[in-house]
């Protein structure tokens, strides 16, 4: 048998559950969690729509926002929260403070609360003196109800701060926004060579005419790009940043992009300082450094220790909160190897003879806040990283050593393989699990091993057949949503990979589990491999013996598919194209008898069927009030009257939901009802506190889903499968 490393699609939930590695938490990337937050702040103002007065308006707050949904309470309710309602940006009618004064529209409070307040006039001028008002631009027009991070757009201007002068801007337009990490080009300057990666937090930049009202000076970039200035002529950046402006200014990026820019902080450096920081050129070790230049109480210049005569110095503008930047002696206290400068002659490194050596002192610990702060403890945890030898590749990592704030992390899938590079936990080039593919960008992988078919060992493809009959325990909804083939590989592998498949479309995983481990044979060469599933959050795991040899796989996929009461052809080396040679799929459930003569029928799923019960359904309980109806087998959960389903019924028929009352009537108790009642209970409780009523259910998509309840994909779709059989019931039974 041969393995070859070959370019496979990367699927970071099954390289986790495959290696039982774990993700680095996602709340530890704030800048990431930053991004996701709604352009609308909570306390912003509005002008909304009265219900069920025509044509009036009253002004209302924000009390939170969940994506593209405002929770709103209209100014008059004081703390009262009972008359809180839910709207989407997207659809409702909202206006900017003073929309209804500009187009002679009536302003007036809601019915309920019209007697409270004598004079609404004073009222008003007193709740909107120093408030904030949402932006027009974000009520209306092509921004509207996007997030913070998607107000970016390709075109728009920002400046940034010279990399060598920090006195000094330029302005540069964005040519590509992947989850507000932002790809920019000086204007007057189109030669990608000298392109800039960003996230948009970063303290570089700012607004366009930020420079000029602050008045700092605003020239193209100096520094090692002082060759830029023998392209063109001084006069021809200017004409480019004219019309630039122009441009920008008919369309301005709003302000809301830079809310969450953080403060810099005042130093406390001096010129001839020395201290340790992370390489600024190779960010693999750590080196001596000194304070050459300080620029004013923010700003100072690093440059790196180089006794070389011919040395060209590296210097890098920083600020107080700037990463990498360590005291004296901190990689000996955290047992990190400390870089000798160039042309520093002794083999040993001592930081005393160093300071005596070139007659400068140590830069005192005031000088770092931050340096003691541990943020995090997740070594081997894994994530996304920016290649720091490429900035627009982002690789798999590892994090391999943590030291303080300093994480090491280990790029995977590179070409040629760098050194672990050294990163800040609050690096803006680090991601969580997933945000490459979250954001549409391609993700450097590791590579996968796969093994070539020319062994007694490996097995050529085992194929999917969805069409054939699937038996009382597997779903045939879930069977098509599987591969149609899987392999080629060695044979346990590839028969590994599909059982678990299996298993994770039965109804009961459990019980389909305790049937293969019937499945066995004194006479084959087997291996023992461990089967998992997971069932209403319960995790269930089995034992089994797997065939390790070709010419065994057939025979054990045709045992396996007999155990499950299966068609013989429903997986296996045979492929049916039109029509199964066993004429499984003409087949119902009660004429199908090739295994057993009595009738099979699909397993109960009530929670209190016995497994071994295949027919008598579990005994109802008495209800309290029925909300809602699904058509299902019958279950013991409150609120369902379920009907036996026949298996040539589309799985869509079979999975729809009759509701006895309006969801636009539901109560937050109602909703958390129905929830419990379903395979996502175990998220009841957060709707039950964040308040989810009907009306708010019905309002919820897969992305605010993800943001508003910090839930991963898989468990999302689940919950949003679920609010989705809501929707078309509502639909179907009550939108006229």
């Amino acid at each position: 048998m041969d393995c070859v490393e070959e370019e496979v699609d990367f699927n970071w939930e099954e390289y986790l559950e495959e290696t039982g590695a774990t993700a680095a938490p996602h709340t530890s990337f704030r800048h990431v969690e930053l991004s996701l937050q709604s352009s609308f702040q909570p306390g912003m103002k509005l002008e909304v729509a009265n219900k069920g007065s025509l044509d009036t308006y009253w002004v209302a707050t924000i009390i939170t926002t969940c994506g593209q949904l405002l929770l709103l309470r209209y100014c008059g309710y004081g703390d009262d929260r009972k008359a809180d309602f839910w709207c989407d940006v997207m659809t409702a009618e909202l206006h900017p403070v003073g929309w209804c004064a500009q187009n002679n529209k009536t302003l007036q409070p809601p019915e309920a609360i019209k007697e409270k307040n004598s004079d609404w006039i004073e009222f008003l001028i007193k709740e909107l003196t120093g408030s904030r008002t949402a932006p027009a631009n974000l009520l209306e027009g092509p921004l509207r109800g996007k997030n913070t991070v998607d107000l970016i757009v390709v075109g728009c201007i920002l400046e940034v701060r010279d990399a060598f002068e920090p006195n000094v801007y330029w302005a540069a337009r964005v040519q590509s926004n992947i989850g507000g990490r932002l790809c920019l080009s000086y204007v007057g300057l189109n030669d990608p060579a000298y392109d800039m990666w960003m996230f948009y937090l970063d303290t570089r930049l700012r607004p366009l005419g930020w420079a000029k009202e602050n008045y700092l000076s605003i020239k193209p970039p100096t520094g090692e790009s002082m060759k830029l200035y023998l392209i063109g002529l001084n006069s021809e950046w200017t004409e480019a940043l004219d019309e630039a402006t122009a441009k920008a200014l008919k369309s301005p990026l709003p302000l809301e992009v830079f809310k969450d820019h953080a403060d810099l902080h005042t130093h406390s450096f001096r010129p001839g300082m020395k201290l340790e920081m992370v390489s600024p050129k190779e960010p693999f070790h750590i080196c001596p450094v000194s304070v050459t230049k300080v620029y004013n109480e923010y700003y100072f210049q690093i440059t790196v220790d180089d006794l070389t005569a011919e040395a060209t110095p590296t210097c890098v503008v920083c600020h107080a909160d700037s990463p990498g930047i360590l005291p004296v002696q901190w990689c000996l206290k955290n047992g990190v190897g400390l870089e000798r400068p160039q042309g520093f002659e002794s083999q040993d490194f001592d930081w005393a003879d160093y300071l005596k050596h070139t007659g400068t002192e140590a830069a005192p610990d005031v000088c770092f806040p931050n340096v003691s702060i541990q943020h995090w403890n997740f070594k081997d945890m894994w994530l996304e990283a920016v290649n720091p030898l490429q900035p627009s590749e982002l690789c798999v990592a590892r994090i391999t050593q943590v030291k303080g704030r300093l994480l090491w992390l280990r790029l995977e899938g590179l070409t040629k393989p760098l050194p672990d590079c050294i990163v800040d936990v609050e690096s803006m080039n680090i991601f969580p699990v997933g945000w490459c593919e979250a954001n549409g960008y391609p993700l450097t992988h590791l590579q996968k091993t796969v093994c070539l078919v020319n062994g007694k060992y490996c097995c050529s493809q085992l194929f999917i057949n969805h069409r054939c009959f699937s038996g009382p325990y597997l779903n045939k909804g879930r069977i098509a949503e599987l591969p149609k083939a899987v392999g080629p590989g060695k044979c346990a592998v590839v028969l590994k990979e599909i059982l678990t498949m299996l298993i994770n479309s039965a109804y009961k995983p459990g019980r389909v589990l305790r049937e293969l481990q019937m499945v066995e044979d004194p006479q084959w060469n087997c291996q023992e491999e461990t089967l998992k599933a997971k069932y209403k959050g319960k995790s269930y795991r089995s034992n089994m013996r797997i065939v390790r040899t070709a010419d065994q796989v057939s025979e054990f996929c045709r045992r396996v598919c007999e155990r499950l009461q299966c068609c013989l052809n429903l997986f296996g080396p045979t492929i049916v194209s039109d029509k199964c040679p066993e004429n499984c799929f003409s087949q119902t459930k009660t004429k199908y008898t090739y295994y057993k003569k009595r009738k099979v029928g699909r397993p109960s799923l009530g929670e209190n069927a016995q497994d071994g019960d295949m027919t008598k359904p579990a005994r109802r309980r008495k209800k309290r009030k029925a909300i809602f109806v699904q058509k299902k087998r019958r279950t013991s959960i409150v609120g369902y009257q379920t009907t036996e389903s026949p298996q040539n019924e589309s799985f869509e028929e079979e999975d729809r939901l009759v509701l006895e009352r309006n969801p636009l009537e539901w109560s937050v108790s109602d909703v958390v009802d129905f929830i419990t009642s379903t395979d996502c209970a175990s998220l009841a409780k957060i709707f039950q506190e964040q308040d989810i009523d009907g009306q708010a259910l019905l309002l919820l998509t897969l992305p605010t889903v993800q943001e508003c309840m910090d839930l991963k994909l898989g468990p999302a779709i689940k919950l949003c499968h679920q609010i989705e059989r809501v929707k078309v019931a509502f639909y179907s039974q009550f939108a006229n």
